[in-house]
């Protein structure tokens, strides 16, 4: 196995679909892999393949959708890690069948929300001081090409919920992250990038949409590593990539009183 720069690698939603297979590849490229997922048994099987094919892994349990399990999972990386390289924000929950009621965290927030934004916003700001002094370092985080602006007078969907609202508000929210980090984090050797690796690929979001599968979850799964790893994005920050190109989010991602906003909500919200 290589070791030339080996680098420790976070990774969440490691434990199945895309993000399964990112982690295969980061483990036999000889990278050091910390692989986030619910479920142990599932977390220890995808460990136990990188390991058989000369690869380092470890598993550790979180539920994003609880704030202080998250803030628990942070604290593990901090103690367990002297240093963290690449950060891939994966771990998210799709639009739901058609139809379905609106569901909430353990914290009562849209879980939504709570799961495909507020958990890797909080993740990412207790593990930056980490990061930082790891640099250079990069931060990669999956968004998607199904965006919708955010409404802050029903920022929670309690009203008119849809499933596909709320998912399209999360990954511009998540978006608008990135940006704001790459601004804040810029000349320190940190990185932060999202991106949209593809589109109804064959994971357990899309077969509970009952769509057909579309896109390559290969494909999408060398994206990512791809993002957190190749060389030509060196030096690259605060960018939304579609499929590989770089292009523009959401018009409202770009607008500063709009992240401003947003940044003050999610502070208030996780105290960080």
């Amino acid at each position: 196995m290589p070791t030339v720069n080996r680098k420790t690698i976070v990774l969440t939603g490691g434990t199945g679909g895309m993000g399964r297979v990112a982690a295969l590849r980061l483990g036999e490229a000889g990278h050091h892999l910390i692989v986030h997922g619910r479920d142990t048994r599932r977390g220890n099987a995808v460990v136990e393949a990188i390991v058989s094919r000369g690869g380092s892994a470890i598993f550790m349990a979180a539920d994003l959708a609880f704030l202080d399990d998250v803030k628990r999972f942070a604290a593990r990386l901090e103690a367990a890690n002297e240093r963290i390289d690449v950060l891939i924000n994966n771990a998210g929950i799709g639009t739901g069948r058609e139809g379905a009621l609106r569901e909430t965290s353990a914290d009562g927030l849209e879980r939504r929300f709570a799961v495909n934004y507020l958990a890797p916003y909080l993740l990412t700001r207790l593990l930056i001081a980490k990061i930082r002094g790891s640099a250079p370092a990069r931060i990669v985080n999956v968004a998607s090409d199904g965006q919708e602006p955010l409404d802050f007078s029903n920022l929670q969907l309690v009203h008119d919920y849809s499933g596909y609202f709320a998912y399209c508000r999360s990954k511009v929210a998540e978006i608008m992250f990135t940006l704001d980090l790459a601004d804040e984090l810029k000349d320190t050797g940190v990185t932060v990038n999202c991106l949209h690796p593809g589109s109804f690929m064959d994971t357990f979001m899309v077969r509970q949409m009952g769509h057909e599968v579309v896109e390559s979850i290969d494909v999408g799964a060398d994206l990512v590593v791809g993002l957190a790893l190749d060389p030509r994005y060196e030096g690259i920050t605060g960018r939304y990539f579609n499929r590989g190109v770089d292009v523009e989010a959401n018009a409202q991602c770009y607008d500063v009183d709009t992240r401003a906003k947003l940044r003050a909500i999610s502070r208030e919200l996780t105290g960080v």
